[in-house]
């Protein structure tokens, strides 16, 4: 997929790996629209790109589906990419000091994390489906985020791995059924980035956390998430597929 002059949408797009990755599709000559829960934020990114924003929670079908007309729109070509970045990292354990969990706060990552893409998924799909085909036969590549916590979670991460092992999961199927559109699914498995998730945390924990990572020692940029999801969207032959993207850190319990 040729990314010049192709319209992509960035869902999360306003901060960490979603803004890097906006900014670096923008880079390349796609016309991006930066939807984002923070719509403010989404609006400051996608003027300094020179693209669109829209202010959008991937949870509700109306909004999604107004930021991907959008979207579609903004090039000749049609919407060509959508990369979902939006999520949350709230944690929770089965058992807290004041007994079980309550039940809400699971449902709500779970409503974010997993049905939140899910709902990007079929409406980014569709628009993409109204494509004519490129001279490869594409029609479209949707990038999900999972995380390394789809394989090992930590203690508290019951509901997070939870959504993420589920985005991890749907990417074959998601690829198998698009395939006869020419629209190709994949997912990236991001590990410890250095996003605001991280910002308010102690320097002496921050490198902590990048001391674990076997390779290289630090924490990950979001512009290496950046540079996965174009080289994803180059590649015709990746789909299908999670791709950890972790300096092969494996998590520990806690």
């Amino acid at each position: 997929m040729e990314i010049p002059g192709a319209a992509a949408i960035v869902f999360g797009g306003a901060s960490g790996l979603g803004e890097a990755t906006a900014r670096a599709l923008a880079a390349r000559g796609a016309a991006v629209t930066v939807a984002d829960l923070n719509a403010q934020r989404a609006e400051q990114v996608g003027s300094e790109i020179g693209g669109l924003a829209r202010g959008a929670d991937v949870r509700d079908p109306e909004a999604v589906a107004d930021a991907v007309q959008a979207a579609a729109g903004a090039a000749p070509r049609g919407l060509r990419i959508c990369v979902c970045c939006a999520g949350v990292a709230w944690p929770g354990k089965l058992i807290g000091r004041e007994g079980p969990t309550p039940l809400e706060h699971f449902a709500d990552v779970i409503n974010i994390n997993l049905l939140g893409t899910i709902n990007v998924l079929r409406l980014a799909a569709e628009a993409m489906s109204a494509n004519e085909p490129d001279p490869g036969g594409e029609r479209g590549v949707l990038i999900n985020t999972a995380s390394v916590a789809a394989y090992d979670g930590q203690i508290g991460q019951v509901a997070y791995a939870a959504s993420k092992g589920g985005v991890a999961a749907l990417t074959l199927p998601v690829a198998r059924e698009l395939a006869a559109k020419g629209i190709r699914a994949m997912t990236i498995a991001p590990g410890i980035f250095d996003t605001p998730m991280l910002a308010a945390m102690p320097e002496e924990l921050r490198r902590s956390l990048g001391a674990q990572v076997p390779f290289p020692k630090r924490l990950a940029h979001p512009d290496e998430y950046a540079a996965l999801a174009c080289h994803i969207v180059a590649n015709a032959m990746l789909n299908g597929e999670v791709i950890r993207l972790d300096g092969a850190i494996r998590m520990a319990p806690r």
